[in-house]
């Protein structure tokens, strides 16, 4: 008896994309080489990468790199390639390529599930800033400190450029260097994630930064700058997260993923 084949595309580019293809890709329980399971199955992952970042880590499976043209384009794309089950794990604040998966799931009839992290949580002794966007965290910044710690990553520097805050130095960590436009007074640290605690504190300390700004990311990779703040005690500016689309099933954990793909 053919043993049957699911095809998974995972829009990747976060740490939980690459573990879930990882898992994906190994033997499951039934699957050839590794038998128990009642009903086996072979699946193939494919991975969609952006193409944003230079030197991206690739995942285990088929990749792809580059857009699909909007939820059309992705829509035939999973027809053509006769695509089962598809699975949004992009970073939390890529909320047009969620929309995207949203439209194409519905348009090629392929189920969807949202990976994402939990959120963080503020702590005892957190001086936290919630708000809505980069914009509005570049209006609060002249209230709260004078050397900025820009932990959003190279997109969207354009809202910290505007002439008012003009007086502000801001340390922008990416992977990639960025483009302009850009905060008039800039340091630029190119360096990618996990971070240790040490090492954040030694940056708030050696460059004498008085205020963090960071995106909702959750996990543990970047989480230390937020330790480095409390235990310094200075406020955090964090950017809330944009919802999942509405009636997308998400999944917390590469584990809960790999379930949710197993009893389809």
């Amino acid at each position: 008896m053919p043993v049957p084949l699911v095809h998974v595309l995972v829009l990747g580019g976060t740490t939980e994309a690459r573990r879930l293809a990882e898992s994906l890709a190994a033997p499951a329980p039934g699957s050839p080489g590794s038998p128990g399971s009642p009903v086996p199955v072979q699946v193939r992952v494919t991975t969609s990468l952006a193409g944003r970042v230079s030197a991206p880590r690739l995942p285990p499976g088929d990749v792809r790199v580059g857009g699909f043209g909007g939820p059309d384009g992705l829509a035939a794309w999973m027809r053509e390639h006769d695509v089962d089950a598809l699975i949004d794990a992009t970073h939390p604040f890529a909320a047009t390529m969620s929309r995207n998966a949203a439209e194409a799931a519905a348009q090629a009839h392929v189920p969807l599930l949202a990976l994402r992290r939990p959120g963080w949580v503020a702590q005892d002794g957190d001086r936290w800033h919630a708000v809505g966007s980069l914009t509005e965290a570049a209006e609060l910044l002249p209230a709260l400190g004078e050397r900025v710690f820009l932990t959003t990553g190279r997109m969207g520097l354009a809202a910290f450029a505007g002439a008012a805050l003009d007086d502000l130095w801001f340390l922008v960590r990416s992977v990639d260097a960025p483009e302009p436009p850009c905060p008039a007074r800039m340091e630029v640290l190119l360096d990618r994630g996990p971070f240790t605690l040490e090492g954040e504190r030694e940056i708030v300390r050696r460059h004498r930064l008085d205020v963090l700004v960071t995106k909702d990311s959750g996990g543990d990779a970047t989480a230390p700058k937020l330790t480095a703040a409390r235990e310094a005690g200075i406020p955090v500016v964090v950017v809330r997260r944009p919802p999942v689309p509405e009636g997308v099933p998400v999944a917390r954990t590469p584990d809960e993923a790999v379930e949710w793909v197993r009893r389809l």
